[in-house]
């Protein structure tokens, strides 16, 4: 799960996640604050009650009076729910309705409070002596002086009330949880049905880009996404009519041209054949006879490009000695090289490389151009290596320029047609697509890449078996 899925869940679910928490703890904060007001307002109205009903006892004296207090806690009748508890005013218990003797003088802050503000006050935390989370209001009894003589305390344990408070928000907890399942559950059917036509386009995309021009892309929606596909089926149909037309062109005229070369080229050869040209006239001829040469050569390269666009382009295969054949074409290019000043180095070996089927005519082809693009990209290197070797069943041929390299960003472009990026030289750009073409018709691979050391390294793999 990765980009515009993983965005939008993680989106989706981060913002359901943490409006559910606010929830969630809003809920369970409301539930609390009733759960605990209730509580709190109970023991105050029990305390208020009691407070009255011993306000009838302030005649008595000190001994009576607390006399009393015990009697009635004695027989208080909530005492399974409630603790009530007498404290006189130096915080010393009296009575209690868990038995005369119940335990220590409780030490809680509400009490000194209650006897100080002559008011009710209610305490909510641990019990200092049990450790036990209880609720107690403590609400001060007056003697008819107006003295404190002491307070009257109710005490209960929080548990159930704590109790209710955690599973209310357990329960809102688990909505939320449902909620999230739900909202990925529906969020993941919803992406899909927006992923799988955009992943269908994506790849249709791409296969557009990589020259399949007229593909088409099905889809049965007709909201944004079949907007999309509409438009990309057209511009795949327009890109494919472009394409027709520029090779049908490149075709016609390619035919065009080869009538005129070819009768250039021979009446330069014709006339250079005669013995009575001058010196200057000879060598406009020369000049007449190498650029007509070479202007063929990209027609025929423009002509077998077209071939291959239209599906024409075929092998003659049959086994073929590939050594021989890359030999002589090493040593009748290196000729040429050496009047431009650029040296061969060809790596001769006794490695055994067996015939291959292939079509040597169309491999030669490979290996000039190749060796041609050596010399006018990396001829400042002043230097050219080619080798032939014998690799785990495929026959590797190697030919490495000395020049300035290939940019690394332009690496992954330089086979694909018309392309010359920032070089300078001579050509038309599609010498490189072509023998890709052919090599890979062939079942080989052909690979560019930057050698060490400086200069260009091409790798050309072709197989020993049909």
């Amino acid at each position: 799960m990765g980009g515009l899925r993983k965005r939008w869940l993680l989106n989706t679910v981060s913002v359901v996640f943490a409006l559910g928490l606010v929830f969630v703890m809003a809920v369970t904060a409301a539930f609390a604050a009733y759960y605990y007001s209730a509580m709190e307002s109970d023991l105050k109205n029990r305390a208020r009650t009691t407070t009255d009903f011993f306000a009838n006892y302030v005649d008595q004296t000190y001994n009576e009076f607390y006399q009393s207090c015990i009697t009635y806690a004695q027989t208080f009748v909530d005492k399974d729910a409630l603790e009530l508890q007498f404290i006189n005013s130096q915080g010393d218990l009296v009575a209690s309705s868990f038995g005369q003797w119940a335990g220590q003088s409780p030490d809680t802050p509400e009490i000194q409070e209650a006897v100080s503000t002559r008011d009710s006050r209610t305490y909510v935390g641990r019990d200092p002596n049990t450790g036990e989370r209880i609720m107690a209001v403590s609400s001060p009894m007056i003697y008819s002086n107006g003295e404190v003589i002491g307070v009257l305390r109710y005490v209960t344990s929080t548990r159930l009330v704590d109790g209710q408070i955690l599973l209310v928000a357990m329960i809102s907890a688990l909505v939320l949880l449902m909620v999230l399942v739900a909202v990925m559950f529906t969020s993941s059917y919803y992406l899909r049905s927006i992923m799988n036509p955009v992943a269908q386009i994506t790849e249709t995309a791409k296969r557009i880009a990589n020259g399949s021009y007229g593909v088409q892309i099905q889809t049965p929606y007709r909201d944004e996404i079949g907007e999309l596909a509409d438009t990309i089926n057209e511009m795949s149909n327009k890109i494919a009519q472009n394409e027709k037309m520029q090779s049908e062109f490149i075709s016609q005229l390619s035919h065009e041209l080869r009538t005129p070369l070819t009768v250039i080229n021979g009446w330069s050869e014709t006339l250079l054949a005669g013995e009575d040209l001058d010196a200057g006239t000879r060598q406009g001829l020369k000049i007449i006879s190498s650029e007509a040469k070479r202007l063929t050569e990209m027609v025929m390269e423009l002509l077998d490009f077209t071939r291959i666009q239209d599906g024409r382009m075929t092998l003659s295969v049959e086994p073929t000695d590939i050594r021989s054949e890359f030999e002589d074409t090493v040593y009748m290019y290196g000729s040429r090289l050496a009047q431009d000043g650029i040296r061969l180095n060809y790596e001769d070996n006794d490695e055994d490389i067996p015939e291959i089927p292939c079509d040597a005519k169309r491999l030669r082809q490979v290996f000039l151009n190749i060796l041609d693009n050596a010399a006018k990209h990396g001829g400042e290197g002043k230097r050219i290596d080619a080798s032939m070797h014998y690799e785990d069943g495929t026959v590797v041929v190697r030919i490495r320029d000395y020049g300035p390299g290939i940019p690394e960003d332009e690496i992954p472009l330089v086979k694909k047609k018309f392309y010359k990026g920032s070089s300078k030289a001579r050509g038309s750009g599609i010498g490189l697509a072509v023998c890709d073409e052919i090599v890979q018709m062939h079942g080989g691979t052909l690979t560019l890449e930057n050698a060490p050391g400086g200069g260009t390294l091409v790798t050309v793999c072709l197989p020993a078996a049909n």
